[in-house]
This record gives structure tokens, C-alpha cells and sequence, in this order.
């Protein structure tokens, strides 16, 4: 059975404070260890009240420093941001204090609005430079050559795993020129999802870091004991893309028994189109929808989000998707043997 990844976005819910949402965080990161997860993956936004993790290598860091084994990276860093170096030297500094456990995820979109990426003092053309900007940063990890004018201290030679991510074609197709692993966004923008995965695949040119295309996959999970339940649940999350979609981002809202009059009908379309790939439900009805996103797919790694607004609902929904894939794992060897 493939490995199912967290994405944690950190989330500041109503009446809470950062302060909240980073123990919080800590105490999921334990939990999905405990629970058998592969990697733990935060990410970089800006000017976002409900989202916590902007400084996303000091998160990253409390969470490795608080769990022992499992992998925590960023899902991912915003690359125009920063310069290559400077991304060198804090992905270096972590892996240097937890070896073979850190991951470094890289974006080309802003993590945040237009005025935010002046306050960053980004220039909006430097998403033309990504592609350079990653080979540059892949230099960074390397080992040193004689007479390297300039070097990453700590990063030169730890070879800090680099993905791609993508919510469109572009970052499909670098990952496949450069032969790196490559995530998708569809837990918010599964529309090209299918076509970005042929397309990685289908021009993947194997490299040092990758032998072979590497897939994985966002997904919204709301589990609960049952489908009514996991609705209910899942409604925080709605209202959340709800206010983006308006841009007017705030902090997690409580959940809601109906969506009725919270939304417009176009605005209720669009939220639905953003979760089209979510898996909304009870054990039986979580099982099958992962059961067959990943035979659609054919996904080499699902990295799981959930925008849950009451902390003991989301440790347990993170629990049932690990249970769901012990038994798909069962079902799977059992196939094998027979």
C-alpha cells in the first residue's frame, strides 16, 4: 500500500491565537507518528489570520524537535520569496539537526496576496526565474568544488530531498525536466489534476535524485464515525475557501449544520468544484473513496489535509484514514497471496 503523508496548514480557528495553533500542530505531528504516517508537511502563507505556519522553517523545526521519526518538511516554501541561499542555508541548518528527516517542497505561486507580495518585497517578475532558482538551490546541496566562490553553511553535500509542487502544468512539467518528485495541489485545485500527472510522467527524464516519476498527491479527508458527522465537520473548511473566494481570509470558523444562505449559488458551486476531490464521510465511505482515488490515479503517495475546526475531530479523522489504510493495505496483501 502506498504511504499517506499530513499537510498541516496550521490552522488558527475563532477565539485562538498562533500560540494555539502551533501545540496544536506539535500534538497532531505526535499523533500522526504514532499513527504510522510518513511525513508531516507545513506551509508557506503570508497575511493569512487563520493559517499560523508563515515562518515555515521555525515550524518545521518544533515539529522535529517535538516527534523523533517521522519526516517533516514544507509542503512547501514560496521560492520567489527567498533567495536560493538563503532557503539553502535554513533547509541545511534543519537537516544538519535531524538528519534524513527533513523535506523541502518548492512553490512558484506567492502564498499571498499582491500588496502582501510588496510588503515581502517580492518583485512579481521572480516567478520567471523559478526554474533557475531551483537548479540553483539543488547546487546549494551539493558537494563543494574547488574554488566554490559561493556556499550554503550548513547545505553543502546533505543532498536535502527537493520536490515540486504544482496546482497547474507548469511545475508538472520542470519536475519532470529535472527528474524530481512532483506533489500536486488537488486538495484545492484538482481540475488539471489528471493532466498534470500524464504530463509528468509521460516526459519524466530520470536523474540523480529520482529513477523513476514520483507522484503525490494532496486530498481534502473528513472522517468521522459517520457521514452526517464528517458533513458537519467538514463545513468549517467550506467557509474557509467560502472567504478566500471573497478575499476576506480570516481565522477558522466553527462548523455548521447547513450552508444555506451562507453562500450564493455560484459562490456554493465554486467551493464544491475546490473539494470535488475531497473524501467526505464515514470509515466504510472513507475506505472506498480512497480505495478508488488511488485506482484512478495511480498515485505513489497521498499527502492528507483537513481544515478540521475542533482539535479532538481532527485527531480523530486523522485515526480512521489510518485505519482505512491498514485495512487497504490487508486487502492488498491478501490479493498478493492469493
Amino acid at each position: 500500500m502506498i504511504p499517506f503523508s499530513v499537510l498541516d496548514l496550521c490552522p488558527v480557528i475563532e477565539g485562538n491565537e498562533p500560540a494555539d495553533a502551533f501545540r496544536n500542530t506539535l500534538d497532531l505531528a505526535r499523533h500522526a507518528e504514532a499513527l504510522g504516517f510518513n511525513r508531516y508537511w507545513l506551509a508557506e502563507h503570508h497575511n493569512m489570520p487563520g493559517i499560523a505556519s508563515a515562518a515555515t522553517a521555525v515550524v518545521i523545526n518544533h515539529v522535529a524537535n517535538g516527534t523523533r521519526t517521522i519526516r517533516v518538511g514544507a509542503g512547501g516554501i514560496m521560492l520567489p520569496n527567498h533567495s536560493p541561499l538563503a532557503i539553502a542555508e535554513q533547509f541545511g541548518t534543519l537537516a544538519s539537526l535531524h538528519p534524513g528527516r527533513i523535506d523541502l517542497g518548492l512553490g512558484r505561486a506567492p502564498g499571498s496576496d499582491a500588496r502582501t507580495m510588496m510588503a515581502l518585497r517580492r518583485d512579481p517578475a521572480t516567478a520567471e526565474n523559478f526554474p533557475r532558482d531551483v537548479v540553483e538551490l539543488q547546487r546549494y546541496f551539493e558537494a563543494t568544488q574547488p574554488n566554490q566562490p559561493i556556499q550554503a553553511v550548513p547545505g553543502a553535500g546533505l543532498l536535502v530531498p527537493i520536490w515540486l509542487l504544482g496546482s497547474s502544468l507548469f511545475s508538472a512539467q520542470l519536475a519532470a525536466i529535472l527528474g524530481l518528485p512532483f506533489a500536486f495541489a488537488s486538495h484545492f485545485a484538482p481540475a488539471m489534476m489528471e493532466q498534470a500527472i500524464a504530463i509528468y510522467r509521460d516526459r519524466f527524464e530520470p536523474s540523480a535524485a529520482l529513477s523513476r516519476p514520483y507522484v503525490m498527491l494532496g486530498l481534502n479527508v473528513f472522517a468521522a464515525d459517520t457521514d452526517e458527522e464528517a458533513q458537519y465537520i467538514a463545513t468549517s473548511a467550506k467557509q474557509q475557501f467560502l472567504s478566500l473566494r471573497r478575499g476576506t481570509p480570516g481565522k477558522l470558523k466553527p462548523p455548521v449544520h447547513n450552508m444555506d444562505g451562507l453562500w450564493s449559488p455560484a459562490e456554493e458551486a465554486q467551493v464544491r468544484q475546490t473539494l470535488s476531490a475531497a473524501i467526505i464521510g464515514s470509515p466504510d465511505t472513507v475506505r472506498e473513496g480512497l480505495r478508488s482515488f488511488i485506482a484512478r490515479t495511480g498515485a505513489d503517495e497521498l499527502m492528507i489535509a483537513g481544515q478540521i475546526f475542533d482539535h479532538a475531530s481532527r485527531l480523530r479523522s486523522y485515526a480512521l484514514v489510518s485505519e482505512a489504510h491498514r485495512a487497504l493495505a490487508g486487502e492488498e496483501r491478501s490479493a498478493s497471496a492469493a
